[in-house]
């Protein structure tokens, strides 16, 4: 993309949206397939899972909702559908396979949400978005891997469900950086905000302490 067209993509798109009044902080497939160079998805995103973990502990603190989601077929990849037969990588993720468990130090509470799904979204098939509306939610904060696949499926579909897409750029990756960035950049220009984690942190204390007096 030449420069005069990428400034006419950033004017015709320069919007933000800000975050809500309600949130809820998601983990998208921080599993072990990721980090485990035996694995061909391994995406080394070790620093992006660190800063995940930390903005998951300011979550915690402020008592928002935390989804964590992972990917799990049959033997044979019969609930897989067209998907599992095009992403042959996915047999990694049947039932029972180690590279399916959490990535290190990731350790869901059981006052926290697990969906397993089959399907790039983490709304595609699963009860998240009603399980969010029934919670009050206006807002997603998303996290995971990958930037180009599963996250990116599930902002468009957290903005077509109506949920506000808060996309913390520190905490999400990819194989590639390539299709990092130039995914990062058409989610912030059509679907969400991307953020910092720094800008999330700052957010989560602030609902952590409370109103304020004024």
């Amino acid at each position: 993309m030449t420069d005069d067209l990428l400034a006419n993509y950033k004017k015709a798109y320069d919007n933000q949206l800000g975050f809500g009044t309600s949130p809820a902080f998601i983990l998208v497939d921080f599993v072990t397939a990721y980090f485990d160079e035996s694995c061909e998805l391994y995406a080394d995103v070790q620093p992006q899972l660190e800063s995940a973990m930390r903005l998951l502990e300011d979550a915690r603190k402020a008592a928002i909702p935390i989804i964590y989601t992972n990917v799990v077929y049959q033997p044979g990849g019969a609930n897989g559908g067209v998907f599992f037969e095009k992403a042959k990588p996915l047999v990694n993720f049947i039932a029972g396979s180690r590279f399916g468990n959490w990535a290190d130090g990731l350790d869901p509470r059981v006052d926290e949400l697990v969906i397993s799904k089959q399907y790039p979204s983490a709304f595609f098939g699963t009860s998240l978005s009603s399980t969010l509306t029934a919670q009050g939610v206006d807002t997603l904060i998303i996290t995971g891997v990958t930037t180009s696949g599963c996250i990116r499926a599930t902002v468009i579909d957290a903005c077509s469900y109506g949920f506000r897409p808060m996309i913390v750029g520190d905490a999400c990756g990819d194989r590639h950086d390539d299709p990092h960035q130039a995914n990062l950049f058409d989610m912030n220009a059509k679907y969400g905000d991307v953020i910092s984690e720094a800008t999330t942190a700052e957010y989560l204390r602030e609902l952590s302490a409370g109103p304020t007096n004024g």
